[in-house]
């Protein structure tokens, strides 16, 4: 194994080892961590620990403000439903 249990492959390590890496670069790398995650596994636990294992790094890092941004979106809110009943 590359990584660890939380990042198998890496991916979200190397996203804070790249100097320079912009906002867009990371929701990519993201995007590929998020479908690397096996079926039936809490995505939000594994964000939440990831969040918590690189709480070193700078708060305005931008892997650290998309993995924000990945725990507050996979939070429901109830506020929006799709089909007829979102329309009821």
């Amino acid at each position: 194994m590359k990584g660890d249990a939380n990042d198998p492959r890496a991916l979200i390590r190397e996203a804070f080892r790249i100097d320079g890496i912009v906002i867009e670069e990371c929701r990519g790398i993201f995007l590929d961590w998020a479908l690397g995650v096996p079926d039936g596994t809490d995505t939000q636990d594994l964000i939440a620990q990831l969040l918590v294992q690189y709480q070193d790094e700078p708060a305005d890092h931008p892997m650290r403000i998309v993995l924000r941004e990945g725990l507050q979106a996979a939070q429901p809110d109830g506020k929006r439903r799709g089909g007829r009943r979102g329309r009821l």
